[in-house]
């Protein structure tokens, strides 16, 4: 997978070891060069969707937005009680609170490198005079919340070596409580090689015992697939190594996070790492790349640079309230890539309205057209969409094609919406060659008359349900949601429905269900990948949508490949 780090060292950041920028650099190059594979091994790595509980601490129903000083000011003198308590005055002045920026965070170096003779942890008084319960307060005071950092091993991931958390749980989330932090950020270093799991686990126990609401940030660098457990402990979790301030560091970590969409939702998130946006190492078209991709992946938004003295045009960036709205949609879903060639990748992400948040890139150093439809980003059905182009602000139409010049390095993103939706035609269908007016899959794209496959477009295989063929239908994975316009015209639907033989006897186990407007109408009850296909009959008479849902049958998501096959829509 294309880590930022060498798996085989201990983690640390490009600027607390040196050889790291160097390893850090050349593997995001080949990232940058070789999009389609790193997705595929990061597809590989992730095998299958498998849902986890979510933590119930009732935090971060959006990806969280706020600030963290690493990536300004590292372990440097300037990293102190002021810069802090400036950087909670700039939120509000430059009007960063009002556009949805939270937390206040502080990262290593906090510390004094010994415990006290309690074992508690000792704020450094050169850097935090008044202590961190002062400028906990002082952030309180306007309006915002504060977080702080801390490391589940013996020591923090500094070279100067400052305590760590591990052993320490309870004791050091209790102080932190008494404090008043609202966010604590959970790093890597200095493990002792013990079990990832059993280390996160740990502290958020001792997080939730406090009974403060502390947002938990695991920072284990997708080492061992968090996405996989991580969602039962904290609220979001490190996909990659550190990010640096270059194109390179970003879009490969970018490619690396693209794939993991299934697992994000709210209260648990993909953090591919904090914003570089201002901080000077890039230009201000990838800035706005960063800033698009950051959001259509629904990723926790924490600014990285000072912002006591950036520019106009960095503030232009992180104050887009229409891309901070798709960031923080509530619906909740991580934008897919639907199309990747050449440099040139598409990417659309559910929105709660309906629509969809689409993000044109183009990788390549010169200035390219990036093109999709309707359709493939999981809208159709429609007689025309509008266009709001996030960045110009301007807004246009189209009847299904969606297109634009990119500059090198650069993303068109577009909130899209549709018009007045069009009744299928008289008579009857197969549901499969009529256009959908929404299509959201758990796994990959729906497909037409193919199986789900895995996660691009076309890759399924006939849609087999328990040894038999079925030549049309819908290739879906849960959670699934397909929705029609029926327009109250037509009056019934028959389809077979079962799990696709892909994923095999023993995996698989989902519910189909079939919605007349807000009414269910058909109803499958469990079905496993044993059972044959089980002919659903639905009254549609007089209804306005038609909605084809798939949903895991409350023992997770893992291989839940659903077929609708041979879907007949009988419409006057």
């Amino acid at each position: 997978m294309c880590n930022t780090h060498p798996p085989s060292e201990p983690h640390v950041s490009a600027e607390r070891h040196p050889r790291r920028r160097q390893f850090a650099v050349a593997l995001a190059a080949l990232c940058l060069a070789a999009p389609t594979v790193v997705a595929a091994q990061a597809q590989a790595a992730s095998a299958r969707p498998v849902a986890r509980p979510t933590v119930d601490n009732g935090l971060a129903r959006t990806p969280p937005m706020g600030f963290n000083n690493w990536n300004s000011t590292h372990c440097r003198a300037e990293f102190n009680e002021a810069m802090v308590e400036g950087i909670a005055d700039a939120f509000v002045s430059q009007g960063l609170k009002d556009a949805g920026y939270t937390y206040v965070n502080i990262d290593d170096c906090w510390a004094l490198p010994n415990r006290d003779a309690n074992g508690n942890l000792v704020p450094d008084p050169v850097r935090f005079p008044h202590g961190i319960k002062a400028v906990a307060d002082y952030v309180h005071s306007k309006g915002l919340k504060f977080g702080l950092y801390s490391s589940a091993g013996t020591k923090t991931c500094d070279t100067q070596g400052f305590p760590g958390g591990l052993g320490h749980e309870q004791q050091d989330a209790a102080l932190w409580a008494s404090w008043g932090v609202d966010y604590l950020k959970y790093d890597n270093c200095n493990n002792n090689g013990v079990d990832a799991r059993q280390r996160y686990e740990a502290m958020g126990d001792a997080l939730r015992a406090t009974g403060r609401p502390i947002l938990y940030s695991i920072c284990e660098w997708g080492e061992n697939q968090p996405w996989n457990w991580a969602p039962g402990y904290g609220n979001s979790w490190r996909t990659t190594g550190d990010i640096s301030d270059s194109w390179s560091s970003m879009i490969g970590i970018a490619h690396h996070n693209q794939p993991l969409a299934p697992y994000a939702k709210p209260g648990a998130w993909n953090d591919p790492d904090m914003l570089e946006v201002g901080n000077g190492g890039m230009t201000d078209t990838e800035y706005r790349t960063h800033f698009s991709l950051w959001a259509q992946m629904a990723a926790p938004l924490l600014i990285g640079s000072d912002l006591r003295n950036v520019s106009s045009a960095t503030l232009n960036i992180l104050r887009n309230t229409d891309v901070i709205a798709v960031d923080q949609d509530a619906l909740g879903r991580q934008g897919t890539v639907v199309s990747s060639s050449g440099g040139l990748v598409v990417m659309s992400r559910p929105l709660a309205d309906g629509g969809r948040s689409v993000t044109l890139t183009n990788e390549n150093t010169t200035a390219k057209t990036v093109s999709t439809t309707a359709e493939a980003i999981g809208l159709g059905g429609a007689a025309s969409y509008s266009l709001r182009d996030l960045w110009s602000k301007q807004t246009s139409t189209t009847t299904g094609a969606i297109s634009a010049s990119v500059p090198a390095h650069g993303t068109v993103m577009y909130r899209v919406t549709p018009g007045t939706p069009v009744p299928p035609p008289t008579g009857v269908d197969q549901l499969g060659d009529l256009p959908w007016t929404s299509a959201v899959n758990g796994w990959g794209p729906v497909e037409r008359n193919l199986s789900n496959g895995e996660q691009a477009a076309g890759d399924g295989h006939t849609l087999t349900i328990n040894g038999t063929t079925y030549a049309k239908g819908l290739g879906t994975h849960a959670a699934s949601d397909i929705a029609y316009y029926l327009g109250g015209t037509c009056s019934r639907l028959t389809v077979s429905a079962g799990v696709d033989d892909e994923a095999g006897d023993t995996k698989g186990s989902v519910v189909f269900r079939v919605y007349r407007d807000d009414t269910l109408v058909a109803d499958s009850g469990r079905m496993t990948g044993t059972d044959p296909a089980k002919t659903l009959t639905a009254d549609l008479t007089g209804g306005l949508e038609l909605r084809l849902v798939v949903t895991d049958s409350e023992d997770g998501i893992d291989y839940d490949h659903a077929d609708w096959a041979e879907p007949r829509l009988t419409c006057a």
